[in-house]
Order: structure tokens, then C-alpha cells, then sequence
């Protein structure tokens, strides 16, 4: 390892266009990686958070709430791609209803769609302006972009619809130079990591931008979770508070055993973000025990603007956020590629760049992210509705969906395979489905249901059941 990696690096940032702050940013997790740095949460380093206010609790007065929500704005992270379920365009063009419940006739729901209609829907109720920022990345925007052409009414005048994730090379694990990888030049880059928000909203001028116009707050998101909709007595709460910045957690249940939490440093007793890959492998158990620790990071952020905004000037765009280093190869389809590194952060990390900065406990309602086609069944099924405000009502507890990886993996091949309808999971606290099973229409599955591999392609019949014992009549 040698500055000569940091330096071909930085030159094929500049060489690309990428904004100076974010080659700053990058410059700094480089020497922290070359240093040895691993951004490793040890558990003697922290404590358990504890009693944390939930969101049912909140007393806000309604008008305190709407003059909350009129100083807001949305922030979704639209970078994504969906590739490890075979995406190759933006993940929140990904059909989630088949329909509109209040336009019948006017096809499919996108999470896009989705998103612009919670914030019609808030605006319509409460009068705030309640303008959306989308922060895509160079592989997300041309399309996302082109899908929000119909919506004209969705832009606030002087503000952008979206802004730019910035990118970086990935290192050869070797000697932490970039790869070149001449078979497909685009996986040379990757994304920084939803931490970029920061650097991104800075370099674009889209900080600025909001704060010249009088925006106060926001409201940051992941665009494949549709439970975050837009919040008066959340922005309220937060506006009252005086915290710069807030993250939304909620209760762990063994499914959420991984992932990122937050801890108490007990150095200095400030939130700390603490992710999976900042767990060292002998403290795995204990980040898993849930008794322990009992909060995830949901990932929903409320952010000061104007405290953000100072910070970023006074650090030149460089917010100080732990490193995370995530080894991969650098073709993900292909585990024989040459191994690489790239540079990482969370932008929930930044509770610890910020006195004061606290966490609101909330229901699983604000969080129903689709990582897998797992999540999308289960979405896309009547466990929800779709209330007038476009937010993903539950009927009933959420029965746990494991699919078949082999055979619906891919969103092509899970479409594939449930071309005639969602089945009805109302009525069924599992699903399990082993081998090649194509649904019927008007299928219905109940109690801890379970499909055997039947050895070759089969197909539930239209209006059958699926419980214990397989398919009835």
C-alpha cells in the first residue's frame, strides 16, 4: 500500500467530473484505510441504548405539526439498482401494486408512484408544500427522471427533483489500487455509500438551494421502504426538540438479528451507528442478542438543515463518518473476478457527528423495505392496504416468506411465476416454497405453509390452498 493508490484514485475522480468534496471525502476513508483503519465497533466500546420515546407517545399540537411539515422536505435515496434481484435500472421502477385502489383503471403502482403519492397526499391534507429530492445515482437518473416526466405537478419551483450520489473507483484488494476491468469499464465505479447524502447534497448545491428557500428540515428515506411517508406530528416532535438530527429505530424481532443498531459510545455517551461490518467476528453474538440490544436502525433519518449546513462548512463537505471497508469482487456476478474494496459509509453513522442528536422509537409501519422478492410478495399481497393516503395499512402480522432463491430470485423470474395473481397470505404466518412452483389465480395460503421440491416444474392450481401439508383442493 503506497499514496500511489490514493493518488491514480483521486485522479480518476477529478478525470470523471466528481464533485472536489467528494474526492476530499474519499481521500480521507483512503488514508484511513491504509492506516489500518477497519471502522470496527467493538462491544466493551458501548452500551445498550435504552428508553427510547415511541412515536404513539408524542403529544404535537396540529398546527405546531403543519408548520413543521411546511419547513420539510423529502429525501429519498434512489441509487439503488435492485441487482441482486436482476435489475438493471432504477429499483423503485419496480411494480409493488398491480393497481391503483383509488384510479382502478390506471395500471400498475411503481414505488415511484408510490412515493409521489404519499406527498400529494400530505400536501393535499395539511397545505405544506412538502417539496421531494431524490437522490439518484449516475446508473438511476435518466430513468427516474423520464418516470417523473407525467407528474408535473410534482416539482417546487426553485428546487431540483433530484440530485447526484457521487461514485469512486474500487480498489484492488492487493495494494488499494483502482481496478481496471476493460470487460465493463461502469464496474470500475461504485457508490460511496448511502453516506454520501451529506457530501452530495452539499457539492450539488441542493443544501443551499433548500435553505434559501426556507426549508428548515428534512425527512431522508430509503425509496424501497414505502412505510416512511411523509409525517407531520413526526416533523413536529422534531421541530420542537431543538436535536439536530434524529434517527428513527424500532423493536428488533429475531428476524432482525443482523443489520445496523444503535449503541451509547461509552467513551463520551453519544449514539453510534453500528453496522454488521463493524462488528468484530467475537462480538457477533452479543450485536445479535435482541435482549441486549434491543433497537435497529430503520434507516429513516430527520435532519436539521441549518445544523447540517453549518457543520459542512466548517469540515469543507468532509463530514467525519466512520469508515465501513466492504470487500467484494469487482464483478458481483463473478466470484473468480479479482477481489476489491470499496469505501463505505452509512449516512446513519452521522448521529455521532452531532451534539445533541437523539432516537425516536416507531412502529413496523414506517418500516417495509423489499431487499428480496421475498419482501416484494408480501407487498404486493392483501396483508396490505393501500389507505387514501397511500401508506401500506396491515391487515394482519406479516407472515415470514422464504422463496426458493434457485427459481425467484430474479424479479423476472418471480413475475414469471406469479403471472396469474399474488396468492392471498392473509390467513398465514409462513411461507415456504422449495423447487419450481408456478401460483394459480386466487390461490390462498394459510398457517406455516410449505411447498416441497417436487423435482421439476409444478404449478399450484387456480383457487387451491397451500397450508402444512402442501396444496388442496
Amino acid at each position: 500500500m503506497s499514496s500511489q493508490g490514493l493518488a491514480q484514485s483521486t485522479d480518476r475522480m477529478r478525470d470523471a467530473g466528481v464533485a472536489p468534496a467528494a474526492v476530499d471525502v474519499f481521500a480521507r476513508f483512503y488514508r484511513l484505510l491504509e492506516s489500518g483503519a477497519t471502522g470496527m465497533i467493538p462491544e466493551a466500546d458501548v452500551e445498550p441504548l435504552t428508553d427510547v420515546t415511541h412515536r404513539d407517545d408524542l403529544h404535537v399540537p396540529d398546527d405546531t405539526a403543519r408548520e413543521a411539515l411546511r419547513r420539510t422536505a423529502v429525501i429519498k435515496l434512489n441509487g439503488g439498482l435492485g441487482t441482486s434481484m436482476g435489475m438493471d435500472r432504477a429499483k423503485s421502477l419496480l411494480t409493488v401494486r398491480d393497481t391503483d385502489p383509488q384510479r382502478p383503471d390506471s395500471g400498475p403502482l411503481t414505488f415511484l408512484d408510490v412515493i409521489v403519492a404519499q406527498v400529494r397526499a400530505a400536501r393535499h391534507t395539511t397545505g405544506a408544500p412538502l417539496p421531494l429530492l431524490l437522490m439518484n445515482s449516475f446508473r438511476t437518473q435518466d430513468d427516474t427522471l423520464a418516470a417523473l416526466t407525467p407528474h408535473d405537478d410534482l416539482p417546487v419551483p426553485g428546487l431540483p427533483l433530484d440530485f447526484l450520489q457521487n461514485r469512486e473507483p474500487k480498489l484492488l484488494a492487493t495494494d488499494l489500487t483502482p481496478v481496471d476491468w476493460p470487460a465493463d469499464p461502469e464496474l470500475e465505479w461504485c457508490p460511496p455509500g448511502h453516506g454520501d447524502l451529506y457530501t452530495a447534497l452539499h457539492a450539488s448545491g441542493a443544501l443551499r438551494a433548500l435553505l434559501d428557500a426556507g426549508y428548515r428540515y428534512a425527512s431522508v428515506s430509503n425509496s424501497d421502504n414505502l412505510g416512511a411517508a411523509p409525517d407531520a406530528t413526526m416533523a413536529g416532535w422534531f421541530a420542537t426538540s431543538g436535536a439536530p438530527f434524529a434517527a428513527e429505530v424500532a423493536r428488533r424481532t429475531p428476524a432482525d438479528r443482523k443489520g445496523g443498531h444503535l449503541v451509547v459510545r461509552r467513551s463520551d455517551g453519544r449514539l453510534v451507528l453500528r453496522e454488521t461490518a463493524q462488528t468484530p467476528k467475537d462480538d457477533q453474538d452479543a450485536a445479535a442478542d435482541i435482549s441486549r440490544h434491543r433497537y435497529f436502525n430503520t434507516n429513516n433519518l430527520w435532519l436539521d438543515l441549518e445544523a447540517l449546513a453549518a457543520e459542512l462548512d466548517r469540515t469543507g463537505g468532509v463530514l467525519e463518518l466512520p469508515l465501513i471497508k466492504n470487500t467484494k469482487t469487482v464483478d458481483p456476478t463473478d466470484p473468480s473476478s479479482p477481489e476489491v474494496v470499496q469505501i463505505e459509509s452509512a449516512m446513519g453513522a452521522a448521529v455521532e457527528v452531532f451534539d445533541g442528536a437523539v432516537a425516536i422509537e416507531v412502529g413496523r409501519d414506517r418500516f417495509l423495505p423489499v431487499k428480496t422478492t421475498n419482501d416484494l410478495l408480501v407487498l404486493r399481497s392483501d396483508v396490505y392496504d393501500l389507505d387514501d393516503a397511500y401508506r401500506f395499512v396491515a391487515r394482519t402480522d406479516a407472515p415470514l416468506v422464504d422463496l426458493d432463491p434457485a427459481h425467484y430470485k430474479t424479479i423476472a423470474a418471480f413475475d414469471a411465476r406469479f403471472d396469474d395473481g399474488t396468492p392471498s397470505l392473509r390467513a398465514a404466518r409462513s411461507l415456504t416454497v422449495r423447487g419450481d412452483w408456478a401460483f394459480g389465480s386466487g390461490v390462498t395460503v394459510t398457517g406455516d405453509a410449505v411447498l416441497a421440491d417436487p423435482g421439476g416444474s409444478a404449478r399450484v392450481p387456480d383457487g387451491a390452498v397451500v397450508g402444512p401439508d402442501g396444496v388442496s383442493d
